[in-house]
């Protein structure tokens, strides 16, 4: 704080700044109008399988020799899976890869009109059951380690619970599991959200209406504050680059499939039927105590999506022996985009993981089924959904959900 003892020093003190912030302003002009990588998803990849609208890519190895064990990121469905690799210099999947893990990630597209009545069902039995068994075949391995973020982390948690068989081990991040808690305002207000009228008038909910809600979680800082800041440092080329990668990642968000959407927040927001165990998918019961294979989950301690009451039960609920729990002092974004993700939190998140990818000699399915013959290996498209994407649409009772 500098002192002003005069009407001169004030006068003279605002000239200098005004003088200041003008050519602060000349510089960032000439920034925003000159060449700026913005690029995402830098990490080389390749697209192995695309069905509707979903594709699976690998993430090319920089070993020799990854871990035997696959793991395969399932991220929400409501944002896109690049946040794990916004950027060289944060790239979750780069440190992955650096620790000799073979990388496997989960598009899930944008959903068309004609998706409104995907349900949890045709997600999980279907889709995300298509790739894993896809993982299995083509690494030769009977189960693969899933790695779900977000609500791709409750789904890849559902997905174990019924597929046990097929999962080495299950981790998730920012996950919720637990859902009746206070501390997170997006918690409370799904509570009393009107979720059928939203659906019967929307169909899909718009990614633009979800974003809108996101928001007002946080208003003061997500639609004023962090805009200032960026005034401040308009003039660095590098600050405004990182900027404009994450604005991009933060409003490319997906229409929601709407009948996925109504059961996810009846059935886990409303009821918080997982949690209960009453929560049931294609007419099986989920139930979280089998879940037995290694588990671990991080989440951020200062997370206003998914705050740490969401997360923190889950440890306890699952059958497993082999349970590790990071928290790190960090939001939601945090843990990927912040200063310690890549010196601190995907180290540790990698080294665990490759510390459970390592084969422990079990029998691999080349030994128990034929191999894939030509077509299966090439990327096979379709243009009509999975068997439980085919079926009749309509409303219908799934998971308990009406």
């Amino acid at each position: 704080m500098v002192a002003v003892n005069s009407a001169d020093q004030f006068s003279e003190l605002l000239t200098n700044r005004l003088v200041s912030f003008q050519e602060q302003l000349l510089k960032g002009t000439k920034v925003l109008t000159g060449p700026l990588d913005t690029t995402t998803g830098a990490t080389p990849k390749d697209e192995v399988l695309a069905v509707d609208r979903w594709k699976l890519y690998r993430y090319r190895p920089v070993v020799q020799h990854p871990a035997p064990i696959p793991v395969i990121i399932f991220y929400a469905l409501v944002n896109r899976y690049y946040m794990v690799d916004i950027q060289p210099d944060r790239s979750m999947v780069r440190k992955f890869l650096e620790a000799g893990l073979d990388v496997y990630v989960l598009d899930w597209g944008h959903p068309y009109r004609g998706d409104r009545f995907l349900t949890m069902e045709d997600y999980i039995d279907g889709y995300m059951n298509q790739a894993v068994d896809f993982v299995r075949r083509t690494s030769n391995q009977d189960a693969v380690t899933l790695y779900g973020i977000c609500q791709g982390g409750t789904f890849s948690t559902i997905y174990t619970a019924l597929y046990p068989e097929k999962v080495k081990n299950l981790a998730i991040m920012v996950t919720p599991i637990d859902f009746h808690t206070d501390t997170g305002l997006l918690n409370v207000w799904s509570k009393f959200l009107d979720v059928d009228r939203m659906v019967n008038t929307f169909g899909n909910v718009p990614g633009d209406f979800m974003n809108v809600g996101f928001l007002l979680l946080n208003p003061l800082r997500l639609m004023f504050q962090k805009y200032v800041d960026f005034v401040d440092h308009m003039d660095d080329k590098n600050f405004v680059s990182n900027f404009v990668r994450m604005e991009k990642w933060i409003f490319d968000s997906p229409d929601q499939a709407g009948e996925a959407f109504l059961q996810f927040i009846k059935c886990m927001y409303q009821e918080n039927q997982l949690v209960k165990g009453a929560f049931h998918l294609g007419g099986r019961r989920v139930d979280l105590k089998h879940i037995k294979q290694p588990v671990l989950n991080v989440f951020g301690e200062k997370d206003h999506l998914v705050p740490p009451a969401c997360s923190r039960p889950f440890n306890d609920l699952v059958g497993s022996k082999d349970k590790t729990i990071l928290s790190y002092p960090t939001g939601h974004i945090g843990l990927f985009t912040s200063g310690k993700s890549q010196t601190e939190y995907a180290p540790a998140i990698a080294k665990w993981l490759s510390d459970h990818c390592q084969s422990n000699g079990a029998m691999t399915r080349a030994k128990i089924e034929a191999p894939m013959t030509a077509t299966e290996t090439a990327v096979p498209r379709k243009t009509t959904g999975t068997k439980a994407t085919t079926k009749k649409r309509g409303r219908k009772k799934t998971g308990g959900a009406r």
